[in-house]
């Protein structure tokens, strides 16, 4: 196999390949590529996403600007420090990031039904030749004449619920990669037994995202987001009875996203409400789609909006124009004084967490939050807690909507 190219985020390197293998990292959308110079050398440009990526026998990796236990931080929602820690540790020796979250999956499947495999009544039909439940009239009468068997409906306590078909569909695909480690390999093929009641079934990763959780599923809610990731981000090439090479890319754009929302979420709760890609338009004429990373509601009523970045900047408000404009947007069409823009803030190049801009002749403000991903996952965490105690205030600030304001869930 010839030798991986290394890259980090926005970074470029020289490699060379074949004009196919160029094609096909192109194909991928994950990576830019230019003819380089020299004939045979390519020039291959990282953008925002993560991890491996293969073709034929050629791999690229590409690895985050930030600590890479807050990658895993970004990755878990809800998980404990020391799997992050355990998670980094192995990418830190292993320039594959599929291996370190497989096994990073792999630990909270284990802890997740160690809590108990989730069960639910579902209702089943069936033709037995006994009566259960009921008899499932419009079927049975298909078959005039035929007594036995009888065609049932009853309703089941068992565990063969979404839920676990989602945890089995990921760890069967998890079994598939070649660079598992043995252990994990081994705590996987426990867990498909342990999973043995759910039916395997095609899953699209989008359909996690409508399972409503409870007091009663609720434990199984990091584990499912780490589920998610994996069968949205996971390419494999096949050759008949084989996996021939994996790729594994994850979108840092959306992982922030998906963090700075969550955690705000939770940190806000009984505080404010907050609906995430709120859908709603410019213009009065309703022609122009909008859609704010973040608004927040207090008793109903639209109190503040936030836009969210993952980007780490050189220079503060020449890196930000476009973005301010994007805000400026939002407040203005949603009739609020002010909104923020978060991002990623390098503490070397940008020592200020907070600062403002006011409009001229709108008066509206725009501030800007930069959250500093290079610290330590506690430090990361307090600083999502003071935004989030920001967001509050200035939301108890703000004279809110009297009109209603109409939202289309994403």
């Amino acid at each position: 196999m010839a030798e991986p190219l290394r890259l980090s985020e926005y970074e470029t390197g020289r490699v060379r390949m074949s004009r196919s293998q160029a094609k096909g990292f192109i194909d991928t959308g994950f990576v830019a590529v230019s003819p380089d110079t020299e004939p045979g050398w390519w020039e291959v440009t990282a953008g925002h996403h993560v991890g491996t990526l293969v073709v034929d026998d050629l791999r690229i990796h590409v690895k985050p600007k930030i600590k890479l236990e807050n990658l895993f931080l970004l990755l878990s929602v809800g998980l404990q420090e020391e799997d992050w820690r355990r998670a980094a540790a192995l990418y830190a020796t292993d320039e594959d990031l599929l291996p370190a979250v497989i096994s990073f999956f792999t630990r909270q499947v284990d802890r997740t039904l160690a809590k108990g495999i989730y069960r639910s009544y579902r209702e089943e039909r069936d033709r037995l030749n006994a009566l259960r439940g009921r008899i499932d009239i419009p079927t049975q009468i298909t078959r005039a004449g035929v007594i036995h068997p009888v065609d049932c409906r009853f309703v089941e306590y068992t565990a063969d619920v979404e839920e676990n078909r989602y945890l089995r569909a990921a760890v069967r695909r998890a079994l598939r990669v070649r660079q598992v480690q043995p252990a994990d390999r081994r705590r996987l093929l426990r867990t498909l037994v342990t999973l043995e009641e759910a039916k395997d079934v095609v899953v699209r990763p989008e359909s996690i995202d409508r399972i409503g959780f409870n007091r009663l599923n609720d434990h199984y809610q990091p584990t499912l987001r780490l589920a998610r990731l994996l069968l949205e981000n996971l390419t494999l090439e096949d050759d008949p009875g084989e996996t021939l090479a994996t790729s594994f890319m994850v979108d840092m754009n959306m992982l922030f996203e998906r963090f700075v929302s969550n955690q705000l979420e939770e940190a806000l709760r009984n505080r404010l409400e907050v609906k995430g890609q709120y859908r709603t338009h410019l213009d009065r004429a309703r022609r122009v789609p909008i859609r704010p990373d973040l608004v927040f509601l207090r008793r109903g009523d639209l109190a503040f909006v936030g836009d969210l970045k993952y980007k780490v900047l050189d220079k503060r408000w020449g890196s930000l124009t476009s973005d301010l404009f994007q805000v400026l947007a939002y407040v203005t069409a949603l009739d609020l004084p002010e909104g923020v823009l978060v991002y990623c803030r390098d503490p070397d190049t940008d020592s200020l967490q907070h600062d403002a801009v006011t409009v001229r002749h709108s008066n509206k403000g725009l501030h800007v939050w930069g959250v500093n991903m290079s610290g330590p996952p506690s430090e990361v965490q307090a600083e999502m807690l003071a935004l989030a105690d920001w967001i509050a205030d200035r939301a108890n600030r703000a004279t809110p909507l009297t009109h209603p304001v109409v939202s289309v869930a994403s």
